[in-house]
């Protein structure tokens, strides 16, 4: 009798596919804020004196790289981000969701992926309106970080997270 329940399946990561879908739906009411409220290009809403939301399009990668590919960018980062969320998928279900930080960071990627890819999608390129810079004395801003969009932020955390439980995490990051 202990064999029938020493077989039973583990519980897996699925249920973190949750995460994914609340990610994606904060990028996108989010990006639809900022379309609906912000004009396009201009300085946009400054909320601290380094802190800016704004209304931008990133027809790239991260930092706009690719940006000049003349469009051939969106098809290669959408088959990409496909790519990825498939494979990121599958490793989530086929991760124990006892490995909670691994499927929480497997998640935060897949969420943020989906988000941008429906922009490249639907759009050809990215809404971002996150926007932190610096200025100097005389308020000219002498420097400021791409601007960035809530499935860029899932995205990093989920990479960051998987290097964290990759180096810290033993045998439960596997």
């Amino acid at each position: 009798m202990s064999t029938i329940f020493s077989n039973r399946r583990q519980s897996t990561g699925a249920k973190f596919l949750l995460i994914s879908l609340i990610i994606i739906g904060l990028d996108q009411l989010t990006k639809w804020l900022c379309v609906t409220y912000i004009e396009q290009g201009s300085f946009g809403i400054e909320v601290l004196p380094f802190f800016n939301l704004v209304h931008v399009y990133n027809y790239g990668a991260a930092f706009s790289i690719l940006a000049d590919w003349g469009g051939a960018q969106r098809y290669l980062l959408s088959g990409l981000a496909v790519i990825i969320t498939l494979a990121l998928t599958i490793a989530l279900l086929r991760t124990r969701a006892e490995h909670k930080w691994t499927c929480l960071a497997y998640a935060l990627f897949i969420g943020g992926a989906i988000g941008n890819l429906i922009d490249r999608v639907i759009l050809g390129y990215v809404i971002d309106f996150l926007l932190f810079y610096w200025r100097d004395d005389s308020g000219v801003i002498v420097w400021a970080y791409p601007a960035f969009n809530v499935a860029d932020i899932a995205v990093c955390c989920g990479a960051a997270l998987l290097v964290i439980t990759a180096l810290f995490g033993g045998k439960k990051a596997k």
